[in-house]
């Protein structure tokens, strides 16, 4: 049977449409916010120790080389099937561009930035909040918003195991030989991927310090 016009097939799943993205947003959001509470200390904490660098890295390194769908099969063993396994699998993934971020992003402060903070009196805990994360807060802001962007592309194979997403969407449409159906799942995922970059994007000016922000406007 021919598929009805594409904006009738909207307008008529409207409704599922709004569930699954809700579905979506939840998912990649928690595993995105799991990995900042976990990644951005690491970062910091392999930024000041240099044993633990290469074993952090090659380690998230590895979960990152993983074929999504290969380790969503590894870990249904583990965990089974739905919402848990799901946001734990996009937590792996999310964890590589923050830690990496983070790490690079501290390091990056200039050495006679932090002398001049030590020359004022403050204390190493003083120096990291006030002087290398404010500094070091748009290289971090570009990890995050690369985790977050490929988690929401990534979620969609959570459908898979029945964690629900616009990925069920796609796959359904997929089985029924349904360009809408696809469409309807693939065209809302990716405009909510653009719209969540560009979210991320305005929060992290609001959150560069001014000189950083100007000195970039002068680049440009």
């Amino acid at each position: 049977m021919r598929d009805v016009n594409f904006f009738q097939f909207i307008a008529s799943r409207s409704d599922e449409l709004i569930d699954l993205t809700i579905q979506h947003i939840q998912i990649t959001g928690l595993a995105v916010i799991l990995a900042i509470f976990l990644g951005v200390p690491v970062g910091i904490l392999i930024s000041k120790n240099r044993s633990m660098r290469s074993p952090v890295l090659g380690v998230a390194n590895i979960f990152q080389t993983i074929p999504s769908l290969a380790l969503f099969g590894l870990i249904i063993p583990l965990l089974g099937t739905g919402y848990v396994p799901s946001v734990f699998v996009l937590f792996l993934y999310a964890l590589l561009p923050i830690i990496k971020n983070t790490f690079i992003g501290i390091n990056s402060v200039e050495e006679a930035i932090i002398d001049a903070g030590r020359g004022m009196g403050m204390t190493g805990k003083q120096i990291l909040t006030k002087v290398e994360i404010p500094l070091a807060l748009p290289v971090i802001m570009g990890g995050i918003r690369i985790s977050t962007v490929i988690n929401i592309g990534t979620a969609t194979i959570a459908a898979l195991i029945g964690a629900g997403g616009l990925g069920e969407m796609i796959f359904k449409g997929i089985s029924m030989a349904s360009n809408n159906m696809v469409l309807a799942g693939a065209i809302p995922t990716a405009l909510l991927a653009i719209s969540v970059d560009k979210l991320l994007g305005m929060f992290e000016t609001k959150l560069t310090p001014k000189g950083i922000t100007s000195q970039k406007d002068k680049i440009k």
